[in-house]
């Protein structure tokens, strides 16, 4: 019998050691054509014109989340214990995606003109249109294939539009050596179009046709509102730096600056993908308890933090090559990136401990340190931007990654206490 549960054991481990290769290795190729696509942006767009992308860009991410309500996160907890759901719920992504996307994308193209600078909110409603519809449907088909731990077609589905994405900047690069932000956005939005097609039409092909519920929808709104407002507010500590250097008509300091950001959004790629290739196991080792998902995340913590530590030294020790990459307007996104350097080591700690919080059920504490992380970093970056530019912002975002990683692994440590304290005393 010891025998049959170690064999089991070692094969969840090589289920979860094969989940995450793929969604390493499709982002690690998705990484490289990523690097592609930012170096033709980069030298395609310049420092001023990629300064103004990036503003649009954080405002629409910012709330880009809501476009889909949860609904994605809510079909990753409720189908990975029951693939037989699968058809209302995906019915259930597909209603809010469409019937928000819209919404979410005029209320920002109202409210733009009153955050960014003019050039910025001029593109806000396509960008809108890209993030809100585009890459949520792209992203909740992912969701699909990763709830049935099909990690090779997410990670193929997610190499598809980065590919699409860097045949689009080349052909620019090719035909025009130069474009506006706006002249991108447009290009942008056809790509993540055609991507989010592909996406709906690929789930379709594997899993069936959905079922629409509408009291389903009802009943799930509120805990989905609860993963959208988590999602928006991880977002909001990622990208209001960006913003508010946008709304302090800051274009040339925010391309230096986003540029930096983008490699080390790249550097954290292994991570994310440990994460999720992980999550589906969060939420079945979650129904067992707080204490059950605590100590996944400490065992993959042990692996998250040296993939964060090795893109930290990578990033500080060719962080010179950046000029000559990019080209030379962007040389202060030397100094920017060696700044950023630490962020995926705090990333690893927050992401981990974190996803053991939503997959055990108490996103509510993971929500409330996120809200305290980004009311923490609009504190900072009013206080710092007007002052020092880039480099507050830089300052700011490595205070918000640090004390998230706090903040979530002193959360997971007590609620963890507490259950097992529970457990025994009830065994007693």
């Amino acid at each position: 019998m010891k025998l049959l549960q170690a064999e089991l054991q070692k094969l969840k481990k090589s289920t979860l050691a094969r989940n995450a290769g793929w969604m390493f290795l499709g982002q690690g190729l998705g990484l490289i054509s990523q690097a592609l696509y930012f170096i033709l942006l980069a030298r395609l767009l310049g420092t001023a014109q990629y300064g103004v992308y990036a503003g649009t860009f954080a405002l629409v991410s910012l709330v880009g989340q809501y476009s889909s309500l949860g609904s994605d996160t809510v079909f990753l907890r409720y189908v990975s214990a029951d693939k037989t759901r699968f058809a209302p719920y995906w019915g259930n992504v597909l209603l809010f995606v469409c019937g928000l996307s819209l919404v979410v994308s005029f209320v920002l193209h109202l409210i733009g003109h009153y955050i960014l600078n003019p050039e910025s909110a001029a593109i806000v409603f396509p960008a809108a249109i890209s993030i809100c519809f585009c890459t949520q449907m792209g992203f909740a088909a992912g969701r699909v294939f990763q709830t049935f731990e099909k990690m090779r077609v997410t990670a193929m589905m997610n190499l598809l539009t980065n590919v699409m994405r860097l045949i689009a900047a080349a052909v620019m690069v090719v035909t025009m050596h130069r474009a506006t932000a706006g002249q991108w956005v447009i290009a942008s939005l056809i790509v993540s179009l055609i991507g989010a097609v592909v996406a709906v039409v690929a789930v379709s092909m594997n899993f069936g046709r959905p079922k629409f519920d509408f009291s389903l929808a009802k009943r799930h709104a509120g805990e989905g509102l609860q993963y959208s407002f988590s999602q928006s507010t991880s977002s909001a500590y990622n990208d209001l730096d960006k913003t508010m250097l946008s709304h302090y008509g800051m274009n040339v300091a925010n391309g230096i600056y986003a540029m930096a950001y983008r490699v080390v959004e790249i550097a954290t790629i292994p991570i994310f993908s440990l994460r999720d290739a992980a999550m589906p196991r969060f939420f079945q080792q979650g129904a067992k308890g707080i204490d059950h998902a605590a100590e996944l995340g400490r065992t993959l913590l042990r692996k998250a933090f040296w993939l964060g530590l090795a893109g930290a030294a990578g990033m500080f020790l060719l962080a010179p090559l950046v000029p000559y990459v990019v080209g030379h307007d962007y040389a202060q996104s030397v100094s920017a990136l060696r700044w950023l350097c630490l962020i995926p080591v705090f990333r690893s700690v927050h992401q981990m401990t974190g996803s053991a919080l939503t997959g055990s059920g108490m996103q509510k504490y993971r929500t409330t340190s996120q809200c305290v992380a980004a009311a923490f970093n609009f504190c900072l970056n009013l206080w710092l931007i007007p002052r020092h530019g880039w480099l507050g912002a830089a300052w700011a975002s490595l205070l918000t990654d640090g004390g998230l990683g706090i903040m979530n692994w002193v959360i997971v440590a007590r609620l963890s206490r507490t259950a097992t304290r529970q457990a025994v005393a009830a065994a007693a």
